[in-house]
């Protein structure tokens, strides 16, 4: 029964992979910067744990910053993506405009909260 399933989540990984083979660029650079995003706040978890989290603020801050940028993008590639029907009136260029404000907004509050 294990032989199955391995061998299913092989299919599985080779399935996914092939279908996002045929995913466009514009959007595997957006999946990058998310990936990247949450990575850092990985990395910033983990070093909380190692270290410490004496100013408190500053940890909360940097962690709500990568989450929240990650949030957009995500918010990003769903706007541009091609596929997407209920956003096919919306220019990509109107799309980044928005990305940009609201990364704007979120680092001014951001700032805001480191004090």
């Amino acid at each position: 029964m294990a032989k199955s399933t391995s061998s299913d989540v092989l299919t599985l990984i080779r399935s996914l992979r092939s279908a996002y083979a045929a995913t466009p660029t514009n959007l595997k650079i957006i999946d990058l910067y998310v990936v990247f995003a949450i990575a850092t706040a990985v990395i910033q978890v983990v070093y909380m744990g190692i270290v410490g989290s004496f100013p408190f603020n500053s940890f909360l801050s940097g962690v709500l910053s990568c989450v929240g940028t990650a949030v957009l993008a995500v918010c990003l590639r769903i706007q541009v993506n091609k596929e997407n029907k209920e956003f096919k009136d919306l220019p990509p260029e109107r799309a980044f405009a928005d990305f940009v404000l609201c990364n704007l907004v979120l680092h001014l509050v951001i700032m805001n909260f480191l004090g």
